[in-house]
């Protein structure tokens, strides 16, 4: 698929792998709508990417993922601004939070929170695309949840049983909703990133930075661009091509549980 002249929707698109698969689209011709919380992130998001030469239109919506009302009356207005109906969803709004502690020290809110924002909202969301956004009615499209390496391997170490049962659910959620949609052609399409340098694995531990540097000590994790361009190379695909799902994770993220943590005294230039 060309992405030119195309509709594609991104949650979570106000930073990190959201706001670098924004910028990637716009080179390519897109015309989107950005989806987040933070509503000055996202004005000055769409006022960068218009800027882009080729870039189509740009409409933003700041919606919480977790409010579906609001996310079905953001597809039917994306739908009159742009043109026509959404053929990509990239599901991507999610986060972890209460790291290091264990479920029973954690806070209902912050459960609550991650349940909402990782399930309801990426149900949510593909529910409203394919329903108000037109995707369905068109029987066209692709829909690319961004899960987690973390979906299919249990981590071990402390505070992720909540976000992985999350990423293990949207996992499940994506191998039924692909079966559901056979006989159309809409693809659904699971990115799971390894350890990305965002604001997610800072969130994740309160923004300890001493906590944080102790988790990629030693190796080079990816950066947003890096999902960006799997999600780029995924859509790129021709129609008769699903890739159902890819893992992008840094050279030292062997698993879950062995990192490489000489990577990058080894590879110092």
């Amino acid at each position: 698929m060309s992405l030119k002249g195309k509709i594609a929707v991104i949650t979570g698109a106000s930073m990190g792998i959201g706001a670098a698969t924004a910028r990637r689209f716009a080179q390519e011709g897109a015309s989107m709508a950005l989806l987040a919380r933070s509503k000055d992130k996202l004005i000055q998001l769409a006022e960068e990417l218009q800027s882009v030469s080729g870039c189509g239109h740009v409409v933003y919506f700041s919606v919480d993922v977790r409010d579906s009302n609001a996310l079905a009356t953001a597809m039917t207005e994306t739908v009159e601004q742009l043109g026509g109906p959404v053929d990509v969803l990239i599901n991507n709004a999610g986060l972890a939070l209460g790291a290091p502690a264990c479920f029973q020290d954690q806070s209902i809110a912050d459960i609550s929170m991650m349940v909402g924002t990782n399930i309801s909202g990426v149900l949510f969301a593909a529910h409203a695309v394919l329903n108000q956004g037109g995707m369905m009615a068109q029987k066209q499209g692709v829909i690319v949840n961004v899960t987690s390496v973390t979906g299919l391997e249990a981590p071990p170490f402390p505070g992720e049983a909540v976000y992985h049962m999350a990423k293990a659910a949207q996992e499940g959620f994506s191998n039924s909703l692909r079966n559901e949609l056979c006989g159309t052609n809409i693809k659904v399409v699971v990115v799971r990133p390894g350890v990305v340098a965002t604001n997610f694995h800072e969130q994740r531990v309160g923004f300890d930075k001493n906590m944080y540097s102790q988790f990629i000590e030693g190796y080079e994790p990816l950066v947003s661009e890096d999902i960006a361009d799997a999600i780029s190379w995924v859509l790129e695909k021709p129609e008769r091509v699903m890739i159902k799902a890819v893992d992008v994770v840094p050279t030292a993220q062997r698993s879950l549980s062995a990192f490489d943590r000489e990577w990058s005294t080894r590879n110092a230039k």
